[in-house]
């Protein structure tokens, strides 16, 4: 069986171990409705080193996701590159950690909280619905002029 993120502890060397390699993008565990999709490979390039209670793991996650503009409700694609990744880990016992989904957590996390297509950062683009929502600043001439205090002076007359 195929588990990259299960670091036994028992024989992880002095000095760590460096693991690499590809996971399927069902590997992030998203729901097919969801407005997010991982649309590539979770790439991954680790070290990963005990220092006393903790399991540090250092190195680069990448990956691109499918996201749907909060303005246009357009599809659009992003791609997540942690260059220097940088997690620890609290050891309880000596035995086996899972990092899986430390390391799926903080991929999904480096994606934008409000996603925007016009932010996409692999086929960079113009939101279609850039200005469309917009209010109108500018009153018009023929905008009838306020008819004085009414409602306001009503109820400063309630006192």
């Amino acid at each position: 069986m195929h588990r990259p993120f299960f670091i036994d502890l028992r024989s992880l060397p002095d000095g760590g171990k460096d693991i690499s390699g590809q996971e399927l993008p069902a590997f992030f565990d998203l729901d097919p409705k969801d407005s997010i999709q991982a649309v590539s490979p979770l790439k991954y390039d680790l070290h990963v080193e005990r220092d006393g209670s903790e399991l540090l793991i250092s190195g680069r996650l990448e990956a691109t996701f499918s996201l749907e503009c909060g303005a246009c409700m357009e599809r659009f694609d992003y791609h997540v590159d942690l260059a220097d990744y940088n997690s620890e880990v609290e050891i309880a016992k000596d035995e086996t950690i899972n990092l899986t989904d430390t390391v799926r957590e903080d991929t999904l996390l480096a994606l934008p909280s409000y996603p925007r297509c016009d932010a996409g950062n692999v086929h960079p683009r113009q939101c279609p619905a850039e200005g469309r929502f917009e209010p109108e600043l500018e009153t018009t001439p023929d905008e009838p002029q306020s008819a004085g205090p009414g409602v306001w002076e009503a109820l400063n007359k309630l006192n």
